[in-house]
This record gives C-alpha cells, structure tokens and sequence, in this order.
C-alpha cells in the first residue's frame, strides 16, 4: 500500500508531472518533422528494453500477484509488447504516406486536389492497467510512437514491484522528453488524468473510466477508454462440446481469469447443461491436475479483488445456487500460504440479479445461463450493456450471422475466445459502457494521429468561373442549380 499523501507532496506530484509536459511538448514542437528513422529508433529501444528486462518482469509479475508463472507473462504480457513494436516497425513508412482522396467535381477537372498527412499529436497520456501491465503499456506506445508522439505513463499501484521494473526500463530506453513514467496511488492518477494532453488512453474500469472522462473534459482532452463488461459465450447445439469447452476454460483460467476480454458467461441448451459441465472438468483438469500447488495457476491479485470474487460465490449460495469448484486434486484452498487462489468456479443457473451476473467478474467464476430457444441469447444479449466481445460456439451459419449483426459487441470471435486480440492488423477496442475508440496495428496509427485534410487549389480562378464573387451573376445561378437538384 502506498502512504497516504500529504497535500504539499500531491502538489509537488502535478508540478513534477506538469514540468514533464511542458518539456516534451516544446521537445516535440522544437523537433518539427518526425522522421521514419527517428520513429524505428524509439521502437527498437522499446524492443530491446523489453528483451532485456524480460527476466526481471516474470520476477515483479510472480512478486506481485503472489504465483504468476513464467509463462504466463512471458506469453501475455513480453511477448505481446515486442509484437506490436515489430508490426510498427515494419509498416510505419507506408502508414505515414499521405493518403489521395477525390476531389469534387468540377474542381477535379480544373486541377484542384485532395489529400490526408497523418501528423503526431504531440504528447500522450497512458494509463495502464495491473492485470497485464506491461503488455497493456507498451503495446500502445507501439502506436504512439510510431505516430511520432511523446508519451507520459502513469501505470497501476496494484502492481508495485513491475511499476517500479517499468520505470527502470523506461528510463534506460527514452529519455525523458520521449517517454516518462509517473508510478504512485490514487492521487497520482488523478492528478495525471486531468493534465492536458493531446490524447489520453485509460485501460480499466468501466466506473473508473467516467471519473477519467470527466477529467479529461475540463481540458477537452480526446479519450480512448479500454474497459470491459460481460463478454458473453454462446453455445450452439451444433457446437463441438469438448473443443469448445477447452477453449473457454483456456480463457476463463489463463491469468485467473483476470482479463478484460475472459469470457464471463456462458449460455448453453438446456439439455446440454450436463455435458458442458463435464467437458469444462474435463478440461481444467486435463491442464490444471493441481491448482493450489501448482505454480502455473494464477493467484487472485490482491485480497480486495479475492473477497469481491468470493463475496459473489457466498450470494449465490445463499441464494440457494449451486456453485461447483474444478479442483481436480481436491486440494483445500482454505489452508493458503502466501497466495490468494480461487478454483475454476461454474455457477450454473444463477439469477439475474446476483452480483455475478451483473458486474465484470474478472476473475476465475463462470457462471452458465440455459436456453430452450437460440433466440432467447440475442435476447439477453441486448437487453444488457453492449460487452467488449461476444463468442459463439457452433456450426450453425444463422446462428453465428445473429450472434455477429444482431448484437454489438466491441469485438468478436467464431469457435473461441479471446484470440481476436493477438491479430495486430484487427482495432482493438469496445463499444459504449465497454469502451470508446480502439487501437493495434494500423488503427492504432491513426488513432495517435491526426488526419490533416489538405486541399491544393487550381491556378484556375475557380471562385469567378463558379459564379462565388459577388456581384452574383448568371454563372452563379448555374452553380446553384448544378447543386441543389436531386
């Protein structure tokens, strides 16, 4: 935890962070153009920090969360930050280039043209969260950079010792005036979030999110927001049960389930409850034969996110549901030391109105809805807020054009989850309560960037021939008409 903060320290906090600002905004405005080659430099130093640090992240990561495998980090949150850099590097040259667009007619004609120059913003605001920290820090600086911006970072206290590792790399790649990191509680974030960047990207909590836009409004501030919701998952009674089911627990336990885009219920044939059940044992126990003791699970992050996760379980009880822990090796996850693990919990048939089915569990439950009637899912789908992604699980091709255009998600997957994300050319991003704007890839480019329209005027007296040059004549009346007819 960090110490509550005098009110003399937060002010030293928003002048430090402040005077960063300023620096990088006058470097940027100082260094004009931002060439290709500049814009690789800034990647490959990200690369290469990142390959060097490797090591010291998979330590801070299991630090933090108490039991995070090496692979686990290595595969979610290394890896996935490298990738988008490489992607950038290789393609920033063509998405610099101005883009044609056509130019209206006759102006076309008499030599007028049309076009769009990407320019950097200037200086970007990240706000990161703790689940995938670094991935879900350095893959938007991806972006940023390769749009030729600064960036000032301001990353989740809940991971402190990875803060504090992403804070060294940081300042052994940029320089202050390119890249700087602010770490700190609730204060920091506040103060960062109402600093008047030229761009503001916040990943995390729907609630949190509304405190960060209003923030960001006072200095009119554009927001991308990365949030979450209820991904839901729909079963088709053509789905391949064991296939499917493998790849949902995949999902539901990679990182204990701490992910913003980890299916958070399923809906299944009433008739098929049984089977989904016992292909879901089957596949936990297939990839976990030991949960408490292995070291491969992922422990909850902290005990505030453990007791909300079991305080869901202990409602739904009460409330007379029936909630099945996957503990293959019948271990007792009462007699933890040191970790905060919570099994793979099914909560089959649960009301509505329990917790579990109306906030984002981000974590390891997995609650199972029934249907008679397929349409009874795009039903409940939209009657809830729009998710950050929706999965279907079938071989039905009505089903699955329903589940796609007739829902609103912020993305999709056909016959698993979550794998949209690791396409780096697909926007990554949601829709209403679960987020606003999206990035990766070429859409993260132009999210960092703005598309200056450009107009070239013809030598041509263009205003006279049109008739636009009081006093108004014949040549005007033709303008007009040649305009305003159907």
């Amino acid at each position: 935890m960090n110490a509550p903060q005098t009110v003399q320290e937060h002010s030293d906090i928003e002048a430090a962070m402040q005077a960063v600002l300023d620096t990088q905004r006058a470097s940027y405005l100082a260094e004009g153009k931002v060439s290709a080659e500049t814009r690789i430099d800034r990647l490959d130093r990200g690369i290469d920090v990142l390959l060097k640090y490797q090591d010291k992240v998979v330590d801070a990561l299991n630090s933090d969360f108490s039991c995070r495998a090496r692979e686990v980090t290595l595969l979610t949150d290394v890896a996935p930050s490298i990738t988008p850099m490489k992607h950038a590097r290789k393609h920033l040259r063509k998405w610099m280039k101005g883009e044609r667009r056509p130019t209206m007619f006759p102006l076309n004609l008499l030599g007028g043209r049309s076009r769009i120059e990407y320019q950097p913003l200037g200086v970007v605001g990240v706000i990161s969260p703790w689940n995938f920290p670094v991935n879900l820090t350095f893959s938007p600086l991806a972006g940023i950079l390769a749009a030729g911006n600064r960036a000032m970072i301001k990353p989740s206290e809940f991971t402190p010792a990875t803060s504090e590792i992403m804070a060294e790399m940081v300042a052994e790649a940029w320089d202050e005036t390119e890249v700087a990191i602010f770490t700190g509680g609730p204060e920091v974030g506040a103060a960062f979030s109402g600093l008047a960047f030229d761009h503001l990207l916040f990943t995390g909590a729907t609630s949190v999110a509304r405190h960060i836009m209003a923030a960001a409004s006072r200095n009119l501030v554009p927001v991308t927001l990365e949030l979450g919701g209820k991904s839901p998952v729909f079963i088709s009674r053509s789905a391949d049960l064991e296939q499917a089911l493998t790849r949902i627990m995949l999902g539901k336990t990679l990182n204990a389930g701490q992910i913003c885009l980890a299916p958070d219920y399923l809906m299944v044939p009433e008739e098929k409850l049984h089977e989904v059940i016992e292909a879901a044992q089957k596949a936990v126990a297939t990839m976990y034969p030991k949960l408490l003791d292995n070291p491969q699970y992922t422990s909850v992050v902290n005990e505030r996110h453990f007791e909300r996760l079991q305080g869901y379980l202990k409602e739904a009880e009460e409330r007379g549901v029936k909630v099945m822990p996957l503990n293959p090796g019948n271990e007792d996850f009462s007699q933890q030391q040191g970790t905060r693990k919570i099994p793979p919990t099914l909560v089959p048939e649960p009301a509505d109105d329990l917790k579990v089915m109306q906030e984002e569990i981000f974590g390891p439950l997995l609650p199972i809805r029934t249907y008679r009637d397929f349409e009874e899912t795009i039903a409940f789908v939209n009657a809830n807020p729009r998710p950050l992604a929706a999965y279907y699980f079938g071989q039905d091709a009505a089903e699955e054009e329903a589940v796609l255009t007739r829902t609103t998600s912020g993305g999709a997957c056909v016959n698993d989850v979550i794998m949209h994300i690791m396409q780096e050319e697909l926007p990554f991003g949601g829709v209403g309560p679960s987020g606003m704007g999206a990035y990766h890839g070429h859409e993260g480019f132009k999210t960092f960037s703005h598309a200056k329209s450009i107009y070239r005027q013809a030598n041509a007296n263009v205003a006279k021939l049109g008739g636009m040059l009081p006093p108004y004549n014949k040549a005007t009346e033709k303008t007009i008409k040649m305009q305003v007819k159907k």
